[in-house]
């Protein structure tokens, strides 16, 4: 499907199409998939994720307002559906170093294997700027990792474009020392 169909069946499934959701599901799957992927790279996390974003897709259709690609609207529902899944399976973590005496301590998930394979650099960076800056992280993260023009994530965050790359500027900054360990 080109992305003008798919942006013609969104808007039919936003409209109240069943039909047309569905079909809608089965044509995005794939890339919402690939999104979840790339933070999530253990296929079953990675499975968990895009059936929460469907799911998102499905119950809030009616907030995308047809103003972008449909397409573009998706890979942010499917980003956080990852991010939401990455930080369930961080706090659900059980150290894999059971000494006896430290375990009450919150485990390190560098060292978990639950969530081994995930980009934990990224995804603890991202966590701690949006502990005090949660403006940066969905901007920075869908042009540095997704690679999304600043135009479109402009449109996406309802923000200026001068801010949207401010933003981004900020929050690399911010990210830089984090990921390589200086923080």
């Amino acid at each position: 499907m080109t992305p003008d169909d798919i942006d013609d069946l969104a808007r039919r499934a936003r409209d109240g199409d069943r039909d047309a959701l569905e079909a809608l599901l089965g044509e995005v799957r794939p890339r919402a998939l690939n999104v979840c992927r790339g933070v999530l790279p253990y296929s079953g996390d990675a499975e968990d994720a895009c059936q929460e974003a469907l799911l998102n897709i499905a119950t809030k259709i009616g907030s995308w307002h047809g103003n972008g690609r449909f397409t573009t609207w998706m890979h942010v529902v499917a980003l956080n559906s990852a991010r939401s899944t990455y930080r369930r399976l961080k706090n659900q973590a059980v150290p894999t170093d059971f000494d006896g005496a430290h375990h009450h301590e919150r485990p390190d998930p560098r060292t978990t294997s639950v969530i081994a394979g995930t980009r934990l650099d990224l995804l603890e960076a991202m966590e701690t700027i949006e502990r005090d800056h949660p403006q940066y992280v969905e901007p920075l993260m869908l042009r540095d990792v997704y690679g999304l023009p600043y135009d479109e994530i402009a449109r996406l965050v309802g923000a200026p474009l001068g801010t949207v790359k401010a933003q981004i500027h900020h929050g690399r900054k911010l990210a830089r020392p984090l990921l390589r360990g200086e923080a």
